[in-house]
């Protein structure tokens, strides 16, 4: 009874805690429910808006192109929405399962609570099928949305280029009246709106240009800093290499033109953010500045490559006379094409005839036409004896091809293909050639060894470490950043030439950075990218942070090298997990999700990655135990030699005969390993002598000491000794053991030891024997072909001399010697 008493209470207080989180769970979760309901309803209320708009906006790309940019918005709103619900509902389906199934009949009844509280959790999830069924719905009716918009762009786009026009009234002499009249009014706004603005704005005009003017002039200035050798070549330089020819043509094109074309820009918005743009000034300003950028890049560009006056510098091999002529003809094949696009927009803003349009777009795309023939019919290379030749037969009649296909479009009418067709030429042309240019040069650099002897490389030498094989691999880094570059750069651009918009770019790059759910893991490419960057940019840090750590901080306590290879290798390692972690965390990877791969991951270090987990565990061992470091002199084995490396698998020992042996680590673990300096490098050196026998022993003894003591580089303490060994078969043993500071230098002292000994002996009259044996020979055992005995009875006895010297291959000598028979 007293035992229910106490368990009363506790009873009364869990069934209170049930009742009161259960209530403020469902009014969480109701508040929850009711916002993301308004949230898309709003969403569908906006994507109503957006179908109607798109039946006022169907005949303009760019009213299309911004109400597709807001659905691809809308759409990722509705996909976070339903992502948002899946863990509320992952948290309902494990409440259930611990609730378990409601009671059968027959069974006893469950308590009150539990059934409210299953009842509350089932009614909560059909709320969240509801929901997420509409936003399923929601998310199909945006994408139908988007391909309605899609195939309106598209009919929209097909028609602009297959409509025809009637040239007839293009070609009458009432145009170019027409033409002078809409210059003057050109000029009368454009002159009016300049008095004005220099009258009553000249501080606001003044100052826009001045920014604009410090922005360029300190990308110009600075550019040309950085690439002063590329900018501007070395006229003097006879044979420049290929890397450095395109570099040239690269950076010469980028660096004026990318400044060039900042001061435009930024004068055009400057003059914007001062209110000094009037509505009918703004568009024709940027027209122009547009068609001066263009042209301004395309001199750049066939200038850098054809360079008329620097031929040693040319990229394309044509003659120099050629090279002018083709400079000429393209940049007037750019200021028609310019030209057009200008006075396409002087006759939107000004409300022209359609008769001025399609008049200056015939002249303009057939004049275009003409110029790209000319350029076919120019003979710019040279034959083996040194005449002018014309370009390779397939790409003459590319271009002529192309030339009468712009310029029989324009006649027949088709004014939107021809003008198409013509910009592209130009524009597209221009930057499929830079782009070209772009590959050719990132190919040049990851060539093996092309990178270690450019100008960036000399420079990197001078303030960095890094040796030929790191210069190298940077190289490969470095053309595979420039290929990624022009892509990133390169292929934008070119969509916006084939009719594509800013906003459509943006779209996709929504997309692309939108996440991709595959099962339960949910991840996306700018995030992978992201983390990849985080990573690289870890590595590197991790791998400064080493050389600081190893240069400024250990160096200056004169700690052992061992010690700092360790330390440094472990920071390292360290340092490499942690950018992975980040890395893996900032592309948006849950690691809780990566259990399987784990778990398969486990399985196969089971089964076949034993040896590499063995190892890098014994790595781990061997940097932190440190039974040998880096210098250290060990035997392992039949492996002798100097430490080099302790890396996370293997272990590299340079051998004596200046062979490098990777040794596993897990064999240095589990195997015996001798190790000469381990903790100093002071060792004892033994040298073995023998001499003859009937030597004065005492003597020699006094003669081994001496020598022993009197060489500089033995220890006197522990001071020399001298064992006499024992009695061999052909001499009296003795040993001289000595101890040294530094073991490694054994070999020299035992040639100086050796030699003294040597000298000694010689003077003293000791002979150092050899072995030897005696073997007698009885004449009935003589072989038929040995020579006959001597007439006085003697036998000829064969004596077997056997000389071995120390660390010496063994000698054998035979030589016949009379003996008398005892007989």
């Amino acid at each position: 009874m007293l035992l229910k008493l106490r368990t009363l209470p506790a009873f009364l207080c869990l069934v209170f805690l049930l009742a009161f989180g259960s209530l403020a769970a469902a009014q969480d979760t109701e508040s929850f429910l009711e916002g993301q309901r308004e949230m898309l309803s709003g969403i569908e209320n906006s994507v109503a808006g957006l179908e109607t708009e798109i039946g006022h906006q169907s005949t303009d790309d760019a009213e299309l192109v911004d109400i597709r940019v807001e659905l691809e918005r809308l759409g990722r709103e509705v996909f976070d929405a339903s992502l948002a619900f899946r863990p509320r509902l992952s948290e309902i389906n494990t409440r259930l399962e611990q609730l378990g199934e409601p009671r059968k009949e027959g069974e006893p009844p469950e308590p009150e609570e539990v059934t409210r509280e299953r009842t509350r959790l089932l009614d909560e999830k059909a709320s969240f099928n509801v929901l997420i069924g509409d936003a399923e719905r929601l998310s199909v009716r945006i994408k139908t949305v988007i391909e309605e918009i899609a195939e309106l762009r598209r009919d929209l786009f097909t028609r602009t280029l297959s409509r025809r026009y009637d040239i007839s009234a293009a070609v009458s002499t009432d145009v170019l009246g027409e033409f002078t009249q809409e210059l003057g009014r050109v000029y009368t706004r454009v002159s009016a709106w300049l008095s004005f603005t220099v009258k009553y704005r000249l501080k606001p005009l003044l100052l826009a240009t001045a920014l604009a003017s410090i922005a360029a002039l300190a990308l110009l200035f600075g550019g040309r800093r950085l690439f002063d050798d590329f900018v501007e070549p070395d006229r003097s330089e006879q044979n420049p290499t290929y890397l450095s020819r395109l570099a040239t043509a690269l950076f010469s094109t980028l660096i004026p033109s990318v400044s060039y074309g900042t001061f435009l820009v930024l004068s055009y918005l400057f003059l914007d953010y001062f209110n000094l743009l009037r509505s009918d000034i703004a568009p024709l300003l940027w027209s122009l500045f547009s068609v001066i950028i263009l042209v301004y890049f395309v001199y750049r560009l066939a200038r850098a490559i054809l360079a008329p006056r620097r031929p040693n510098w040319r990229l394309l091999p044509v003659r120099s006379q050629a090279a002018q002529w083709l400079l000429v003809l393209a940049v007037v094949t750019a200021v028609a094409t310019g030209f057009d696009h200008f006075m396409d927009q002087v006759y939107s803003v000004l409300s022209s005839q359609l008769s001025l349009t399609v008049a200056t777009s015939l002249v303009a795309t057939v004049v275009v036409g003409l110029l790209i023939m000319a350029i076919g019919a120019v003979r710019p290379l040279e034959d083996e004896e040194g005449k002018p030749r014309q370009w390779p037969l397939k790409f003459r009649y590319l271009l002529f091809f192309i030339g009468a296909a712009i310029i029989i479009a324009a006649l027949l009418g088709y004014i939107g293909f021809a003008r198409f067709l013509s910009q592209q030429v130009v524009v597209t042309g221009a930057i499929i050639a830079t782009m070209y240019i772009g590959f050719l040069t990132a190919g040049a650099i990851t060539s093996e060894g092309a990178f270690a002897h450019s100008w960036f490389a000399r420079r990197l030498e001078r303030h960095t470490a890094f040796d030929e094989t790191a210069l190298d691999q940077l190289g490969l880094i470095s053309g595979m950043i420039i290929n990624v570059i022009v892509v990133l750069i390169g292929v934008p651009l070119i969509l916006l030439q084939w009719g594509f918009r800013l906003a459509d770019l943006t779209a996709w790059s929504y997309r692309i950075a939108g996440n991709i759910q595959i099962g339960s893991l949910s991840f996306s490419i700018m995030g992978i990218v992201t983390g990849i960057v985080v990573f690289v940019v870890g590595y590197f840090v991790t791998r400064w942070f080493q050389g600081w750590l190893d240069g400024k901080v250990m160096a200056r306590s004169r700690m052992d090298s061992g010690v700092r290879n360790s330390i440094r290798t472990g920071v390292g390692y360290v340092g490499l997990v942690i950018a992975g972690l980040i890395g893996v965390s900032a592309a948006g990877i849950n690691l809780s999700n990566l259990a399987l791969v784990a778990g398969a991951l486990s399985l196969g270090i089971g089964f076949g990655l034993q040896n590499i987990v063995s190892n890098f565990v014994s790595g781990l061992i061997l940097l932190a135990e440190r039974p040998f470091k880096a210098g250290d002199w060990i035997v392992a084995g039949a492996v002798s030699g100097t430490v080099k490396k302790i890396s996370v698998r293997a272990t590299e020992i340079e051998t004596f005969q200046r062979q490098s042996v990777i040794l596993p680590n897990s064999e240095l673990i589990n195997a015996a390993v001798g190790n000469w300096t381990h903790r100093n490098k002071l060792g004892r050196m033994e040298i073995a002598v023998g001499v003859a026998y009937g030597s004065d022993v005492r003597r020699v003894h006094e003669i081994l000491l001496e020598i022993a003591k009197s060489h500089p580089m033995v220890l006197k303490n522990p001071e020399p000794f001298v064992l006499f060994a024992g009695f061999g078969d052909s001499s009296l043993d003795f040993e001289i053991r000595v101890y040294l500071s530094d073991i490694l230098t054994q070999l020299e002292v035992q040639n100086g030891i050796r030699f003294a000994i040597v000298d000694a002996f010689e003077a003293e009259g000791i002979e150092i024997p050899f072995p030897q044996r005696d073997i007698h020979v009885r004449s009935g055992f003589l072989k038929p072909e040995e020579p006959e005995l001597p007439e006085d009875g003697e036998t000829d006895d064969l004596e077997e001399e056997t000389s071995a010297e120390p660390g010496a291959e063994k000698v054998v000598r035979r030589r016949r010697r009379r003996k008398t028979d005892p007989e």
